[in-house]
């Protein structure tokens, strides 16, 4: 994840008790909201690349322009930020992987693969918390001050508003990573930020382990492929590890993963439909066996799974596929692309009857579809 600081003017110093699990700090404290600072200083110009970055992201065709889901990730934000509120501005991005990020102007991005992926109200509180960790301690003008290329830091800013650069901002974010004492203070930052919001603050724990299950996954083991954040932070199993020992220290709070999934509802598909586009296929099928796991019933998964085996094409996977297409459309609910990739496969094993009905069947629940005049032709093809 990338990092920050926050604007805005003035501000009362929120002092909060450092709960038990700061160990080594024994008392930390919300600092007051922080000043513009001076144009003529490396950190304002830092704030006003920011903000010129911040200009483009508003215009960019990633941004997910949905009112109600970005004011409630908003107001998660601002609960665990508490009196540096005023100074978030939260931007939920399509694209694809994990990852958050922080501008120092206060500038915040949300990816939809982090959205995805996360199974509750406090696991984004964790995330966001970390984040907010960074900023409140001054990570970003840090690292700023330490940077010897200038142009390359020049560079490195100007990716905050490259969203889908996927690739390059991963490279360098590598270039200008936080060092680990800081990604551990931030980590136990974020902890106390989310436990006094009233989050269970194991859940950060959990977000830790779910992205294990996707790394170990991978047959490459480059964990860095799949976000940006891999190529900063230390290896998820200390993480995880430090991060549920610190949680046990201070139980309690709530995790709101129904009312979560109520909101993200509406979009998982399309971020699936995302997510399957990468053509990670292990990565991804570690991430719907989880989702298959903790939301049974759920037809939208299944059929999800079943996309991923049919791409992947291996041995075995066609038989797979269908096993998962069939048990979504009787689940009910299904997603109708469903039925055409019901029907491909039988188009392919010369079924010619099962594969007309299916591609009848999705075009009966998705007639205006991109692909209709297509599938049209495959069904005359077909025959009576």
């Amino acid at each position: 994840m990338k990092r920050r600081q926050l604007l805005a003017a003035g501000g009362a110093c929120g002092a909060c008790l450092m709960s038990p699990w700061l160990g080594a700090q024994s008392e930390w404290q919300t600092p007051g909201r922080f000043p513009r600072p001076p144009l003529d200083t490396d950190e304002g110009g830092l704030w006003a690349l920011m903000d010129r970055e911040e200009t483009r992201l508003r215009r960019s065709p990633f941004v997910i322009r949905d009112p109600a889901l970005q004011a409630y990730v908003q107001a998660v934000a601002c609960k665990v930020a508490g009196p540096h509120c005023p100074d978030i501005r939260v931007h939920l991005v399509n694209t694809p992987l994990f990852n958050a990020s922080m501008a120092p102007n206060g500038m915040m991005q949300v990816w939809s693969g982090l959205l995805l992926r996360i199974e509750n109200e406090a696991q984004l509180a964790a995330i966001l918390g970390h984040e907010i960790g960074h900023y409140l301690q001054r990570h970003t003008v840090e690292r700023l001050r330490d940077t010897k290329s200038r142009t390359a830091f020049g560079q490195f800013l100007g990716l905050f508003g490259l969203v889908g650069a996927v690739g390059q901002l991963a490279m360098l974010a590598g270039m200008f990573s936080y060092s680990r004492e800081q990604e551990s203070e931030a980590d136990r930052i974020g902890l106390t930020l989310m436990r006094q919001a009233g989050y269970d603050a194991r859940e950060a724990a959990r977000v830790w382990d779910n992205l294990l299950l996707e790394i170990k996954a991978r047959k490459s083991g480059e964990a860095q492929n799949s976000s940006p954040m891999f190529a900063t932070h230390p290896s998820a199993e200390d993480r995880q590890k430090i991060l549920l020992q610190l949680a046990e220290a201070n139980p309690g709070g709530e995790a709101r993963e129904a009312h979560w999934q109520k909101t993200i509802k509406p979009f998982r598909h399309e971020w699936m439909l995302d997510e399957i586009k990468r053509r990670q296929f292990d990565e991804t099928l570690a991430l719907l066996n989880r989702m298959i796991a903790r939301f049974a019933g759920e037809a939208e998964f299944l059929f999800a799974r079943g996309e991923v085996l049919r791409l992947r094409d291996g041995e075995a996977d066609a038989d797979a596929a269908l096993k998962d297409y069939l048990a979504a459309a009787a689940v009910g609910g299904e997603p109708a692309e469903t039925h055409r990739s019901l029907g491909m496969i039988y188009r392919a094993r010369n079924q010619r009857t099962e594969a007309r009905t299916s591609f009848e069947r999705y075009l009966s629940i998705a007639p205006r579809a991109p692909d209709a005049a297509f599938i049209k032709n495959y069904i005359a093809e077909l025959g009576s």
